[in-house]
Order: C-alpha cells, then sequence, then structure tokens
C-alpha cells in the first residue's frame, strides 16, 4: 500500500490516469459502475520516511467540497468490530465516489451529456423545390390549319367503303371557317347526335342550377297522398348512398320518409301526371324499343328512367313508369291502394325531393345517350316556352329557341328529343354549328357562355359514357384526344364532337354515314376519321 492516497483529480494534474468508467445514456444522466470496496484486512506498516509533498494549488469546483482524507499512521489499527468495517476505507469510498461524480458533471457539461435535445448527426433537408401550376385553356394560340392539310389527312380515312355514303364537316371555331366538307347540307338521320340540339336548347333556355321537383300532396279524400309528378324521370329506388345510373338522383325512401313525418294515417297513393300531355311515345319509334331497354313512355314521374335493374343502361324498362313509382312509394307507406288522380289545387306538400341541376342532366344524358332524359329536357323547354309538354310541342320548342339564337334549321325535321325516330332528319352543318359556338376561344359569340358545358358533356374516346370502349381496337390515336356525341339506329352511324390536333388547336366535326355494313366496323372506320384529324399538324 503507499504511503500516500491517490485520488482522481479533475483539474488535469494527472494526465495519465484515465478517469473513472462512465456510462452514459442520453436523454438520462450518466450513470457510473464502482466497484464495492473490499473488505479491509489488518495490515502491518512497517516505519518509512515520508517525504514531504509539495500542496497543489486549490482548485475551484462548483459543487460540494472535496472532503479531506484522514492520514494513515503507523500503528496498527485494533480489529473491527463484528459487522463494521474501517472507517479509513469507508470514507475513502465515499471521497471516490463524490470525486467521480464531479469530475463527472463536469466533463458531462463540457461535452454536452446532459443537453436535452440530442445533437443532429445529419443535414437537414433542403428545401423543397418551387413548383408552379397552371391550366391552359385550349386557344387560338396554335397554329391554324389549313383546308389543304385537313383534306389531306381525312382523304384516306374518309374514302373507307364502309362509311359510303358519308357526309360531313370539319370547322376551325376560333375563325368559323370549314376546313372540309361533302354533303355537310344534306339532311340525314342522325340518330342519337340530335341530343346535341336537345341539350343545346336547354342550355339556352333553363337556369343551369334548376331542378325539378316530385312532391307529394295531401289528397282531396281523407287518407289519400298525391305523388306529383315535376319532371325528374331519374328519381332512385335505391337507398341514399347506392348509385343508379344518375349520379346525384334523390331517393323515394327520402320522400317516403318526409310523408311519414308528416303524420297523418295513409289509405292510398294518387299518381299526377298532368304536367306532360300527349301520347308517352314518339312517331317512328319501334315497339320494342320499350322492352329492349331504349326507352319508357315518357311522364312526369318514374324511378331510375322506368329501368328494372336502377344500375344499368339498357335493361328493359316498364311500360307504366308513374304507376310503378307510386306503387314503391306506396310499399313505403305501408298501403296497397294506388290510382290515378289529380292534386287538389293549393294542396298541403308533405314531401318534397329535388333532381340535380340542369347542367348536371344535361351532362348525364350526353354521356350516356339517355333517350328518357332527352326527351323530358325537351319538354321542360316546351314548359318554359309556354308551349304543350308533347312530342310535338318540345320539337317545336327546340326548333324554335336555335333559331332565334342563329342557327339554321329551315332543312331540319324534328320529331323526338332523343334520336330515336328515323323520321329525324338534320344536317351535319347543323350539328357542327352548335358545337362551334360553345367551342369558341372566347367571348366573342354571346351564345358560348352558356353552351360551353356542351362541350364538357361530350364522352372522352377511350375513357368515359359511350366512346368508353372504343378508340382502341380502331383510331387508337385519337384516345383522350376526341370528345364526342355518338348516334346509332339500323344502317345509320353518326359522330360529333371536337379533337384537338397535335398543333394544339382544336377543330369541330361532325360526320355522318349511312352504310348498313356491321355496326362495329363502321363505328371503327368513324373513330378512325376522328382520330385523323388528332395527328393533323396542317
Amino acid at each position: 500500500m503507499p504511503d500516500d492516497p491517490s485520488w482522481p483529480t479533475v483539474d488535469g494534474d494527472e494526465v495519465d490516469r484515465e478517469p473513472p468508467t462512465v456510462q452514459v445514456r442520453r436523454p438520462e444522466p450518466p450513470t457510473m459502475r464502482i466497484p464495492a470496496p473490499v473488505r479491509a484486512t489488518p495490515v502491518r506498516v512497517p516505519p518509512k520516511p515520508v517525504a514531504p509533498a509539495t500542496a497543489a494549488p486549490p482548485t475551484e469546483i462548483k459543487s460540494e467540497p472535496e472532503p479531506v482524507p484522514e492520514p494513515i499512521t503507523e500503528r496498527e489499527d485494533p480489529p473491527a468490530p463484528a459487522g463494521r468495517r474501517k472507517r479509513p476505507f469507508v470514507l475513502g469510498a465515499a471521497a471516490v465516489l463524490v470525486v467521480a461524480l464531479a469530475g463527472t458533471a463536469v466533463v458531462g457539461t463540457q461535452q454536452g451529456w446532459f443537453d436535452t435535445t440530442p445533437a443532429p448527426t445529419t443535414a437537414a433537408p433542403l428545401p423543397p423545390a418551387p413548383v408552379s401550376l397552371s391550366v391552359k385553356g385550349v386557344g387560338a394560340d396554335g397554329t391554324p390549319p389549313t383546308a389543304a392539310g385537313v383534306r389531306s389527312v381525312l382523304a384516306g380515312p374518309a374514302a373507307n367503303g364502309l362509311l359510303a355514303p358519308l357526309t360531313g364537316v370539319v370547322v376551325d371555331p376560333a375563325t368559323g371557317t370549314a376546313l372540309w366538307n361533302q354533303g355537310e347540307t344534306t339532311p340525314q338521320t342522325p340518330a342519337s347526335t340530335i341530343k346535341i340540339l336537345t341539350a343545346a336548347a336547354a342550355l339556352l333556355t333553363l337556369d343551369h342550377t334548376s331542378q325539378f321537383s316530385t312532391k307529394v300532396v295531401r289528397g282531396a279524400q281523407p287518407g289519400s297522398v298525391v305523388l306529383v309528378g315535376g319532371g325528374d324521370p331519374t328519381l332512385s329506388s335505391l337507398p341514399a348512398g347506392q348509385t343508379t345510373v344518375y349520379p346525384g338522383a334523390a331517393t323515394i325512401d327520402d320522400l317516403a320518409a318526409q310523408v311519414r313525418a308528416a303524420g297523418g294515417q295513409v289509405t292510398q297513393v294518387q299518381y299526377d301526371v298532368s304536367r306532360y300531355a300527349g301520347p308517352g311515345t314518339a312517331p317512328g319509334w319501334h315497339p320494342d324499343d320499350v322492352p329492349g331497354g331504349y326507352v319508357a313512355p315518357i311522364e312526369p314521374v318514374m324511378l331510375d328512367g322506368g329501368r328494372e335493374d336502377p344500375t344499368k343502361d339498357e335493361v328493359r324498362r316498364t311500360s307504366t313508369p308513374a304507376a310503378v313509382a307510386a306503387q314503391a312509394l306506396a310499399r313505403r307507406l305501408g298501403v296497397t291502394a294506388v290510382a290515378a288522380g289529380v292534386a287538389p289545387p293549393g294542396a298541403q306538400v308533405l314531401g318534397e325531393v329535388k333532381s340535380a341541376p340542369v347542367d348536371r342532366l344535361v351532362e348525364n344524358l350526353m354521356q350516356i345517350s339517355d333517350n328518357v332524359l332527352a326527351e323530358t329536357m325537351a319538354r321542360e323547354v316546351a314548359k318554359a316556352r309556354g308551349l304543350e309538354p308533347s312530342f310535338a310541342g318540345a320539337a317545336q320548342a327546340v326548333r324554335d329557341v336555335l333559331t332565334e339564337h342563329g342557327f339554321d334549321l329551315s332543312t331540319a325535321t324534328i320529331v323526338d328529343g332523343s334520336g330515336l325516330s328515323p323520321n329525324d332528319k338534320v344536317p351535319a352543318k347543323l350539328l357542327a354549328d352548335v358545337l362551334t359556338a360553345a367551342a369558341k376561344p372566347d367571348a366573342s359569340d354571346p351564345r358560348t357562355a352558356k353552351l360551353r358545358p356542351l362541350l364538357t358533356a361530350l364522352p372522352v374516346a377511350g375513357g368515359s359514357g359511350t366512346l368508353a370502349g372504343r378508340y382502341e381496337q380502331w383510331g387508337a390515336g385519337g384516345r383522350g384526344w376526341v370528345r364526342a356525341k355518338t348516334g346509332t339506329l339500323t344502317a345509320v352511324n353518326t359522330l360529333a364532337g371536337v379533337v384537338l390536333d397535335t398543333d394544339g388547336r382544336l377543330l369541330v366535326f361532325a360526320f355522318m354515314s349511312f352504310n348498313a355494313g356491321e355496326t362495329a366496323r363502321v363505328r371503327g372506320a368513324l373513330d378512325e376519321l376522328a382520330a385523323a384529324l388528332r395527328s393533323c399538324g396542317c
């Protein structure tokens, strides 16, 4: 044992000694592992001269003062009592602990062991790169197409024998210039492309945000209620949250719930169809059109357009849509008696639901080419103009509205609003003229603002509506670039819409084919014709 005790120091006077072993785990305070002192054994220390030690300058420690150990003398200590350790070793261990903790505190503070926030080990990420998002509308700043260029790209597709006889026209809406034309003034059967005229008349006449309502009022007889048709054929038979072919449709469940909440015993449900007049089917419609799923008799109240399956477009329809709607309401009210009737003037309203807005109904009828919705829209135009809401009145209303807005219908024959009748006759130029007014790149044409929803309502080639399954085998180059309304009857295939060419210029087209060949192949030839315009940098 050395003559003088050796103690850990904190002022660097013993640089060859390693500090006590310390384990540090941040952010918790550091811990220190110190061997427990060994029980002392009495030792006889022979006398030895002690050299005088030079006192080190005092070091200021901002903690508790370091205890001074007692000197070890030459005498032999008496044996310690049982259960007790010798005092010098106890004090030595305590002093070691205090000094070690003090040293750890100083070193730890200098090294940042006690910082609550760990020092970062990686550089902060760079700020995100600036991104500027913008949407650029189609304008007139693209390279103007030429008539010669358009004739060149259409020469091959237009000569396809599957399209003969073919009429049509291509127009630059920015200038109104016809770039290609072939028999465009000859009236032909338009099939469903006549819906362009019906939709245009509705957009020019009706408030785009207006809605059609279906009401239930108290009947004239005690216990009776009357279902009053308000021109909405989209009323849904499905529970709320389940979608039919008409997105955003009101539900018969909601209407029934309102009637129940109004109170009073209900014993009979009547239905009032007096809003419309005349027959439910138009001249020229085929007897199989209703059971075949193309249309239902036109009445001012019906469920799901008269469909037996509200989730499918072309599915069998009912021949008595208003009565079926009344029966559905009666079941929900717990009664069985259903009959036709008329609502009393000023009757108390027990419930009312409303359709989607007019502009959304127009989009719906154009996307899936819905014949019932087109016919009811035409009759609502007739009602707005004070004409009889029948097929004849609706046809006259559409003609009058378009004529008043500068379109030439002198050679057109309109029988219905859907195009199901082969008796409809329309020139390709009229279809293109309406689309051109809707597609103007500026506000120079006062008709453009009201007709603009007509363009966004057009199905997208290979993407939506009646064009979703096309532009794959034929016309793939126009996929996503062509938007058009389709038309199909026996030996009739038509296509009218818009396409963005490779120079960024919007072109309007209307093509009408009257070939009795295979429908899929004739449609494909029309798609090739429209897709060729997409490739036009001409």
